[in-house]
């Protein structure tokens, strides 16, 4: 398979489907039933909130159940399906990151996501530029993010595709061995279970683990 940097390929077609959901946006918005506002934040809820919850939830489990996450490893789809969410519709493969091995998943050929776990796909997944560019360059990629791995580190890029999805089983932070299954789960965002960011604790949450003692 060819890949192409984001400079050297010509604008990819838009689905049918696509071009007719912003043609009825654009109706709706013209005629004052939606405003543009409103659809941007239905999007980002089902982007960042709504749907990676499911997710968020699976990483929790893994994180204080090592028999979950043996299964969870061995066939995502099954597990997942123990906490009652739908993971028959493509197999889910669920990669672990670990101190010296951090995962990122991509779709090169259009924009192949576990809509099961993770809900709707960010914008930057689709775009020409990351699906081309993290497989070539993927700790330069993750740099942008924001990521920075130490060079001893390997990066292992998972090409999603209709037959098969892929999910970044992220590594649990440093000082959480006191936080129950919920507290953690709110830890876990979407981007650390695309593998472009790593799960953190807020220093407020630290400061609160440590009165604890």
């Amino acid at each position: 398979m060819s890949h192409q940097h984001p400079g050297g390929h010509h604008p990819e077609p838009e689905p049918y489907a696509a071009l007719r959901t912003k043609a009825l946006e654009s109706l709706l918005i013209e005629k004052g039933l939606l405003s543009s506002d409103v659809v941007d934040a239905i999007v980002r809820n089902y982007e960042q909130d709504i749907g990676p919850l499911k997710g968020a939830r699976v990483v929790a489990k893994a994180w204080v159940d090592p028999a979950f996450k043996q299964r969870l490893l061995a066939d995502g789809s099954a597990a997942i399906n123990e906490l009652g969410l739908d993971g028959s519709r493509s197999p889910l493969v669920v990669v672990e990151n670990t101190p010296s091995v951090h995962n990122v998943v991509v779709c090169t050929l259009c924009s192949c996501y576990p809509w099961a776990v993770l809900g709707l796909p960010p914008t930057w997944y689709k775009q020409p530029a990351y699906r081309s560019r993290v497989v070539i360059q993927p700790r330069e990629v993750l740099r942008e993010f924001g990521l920075e791995l130490d060079e001893s580190v390997e990066i292992r890029v998972w090409d999603s595709s209709a037959e098969q999805r892929y999910m970044v089983l992220p590594e649990r932070p440093a000082g959480t061995e006191s936080m129950g299954e919920d507290e953690l789960a709110a830890l876990v965002t979407r981007d650390s279970m695309i593998g472009v960011a790593k799960v953190k604790v807020p220093s407020a949450r630290i400061s609160s683990l440590s009165g604890r003692g």
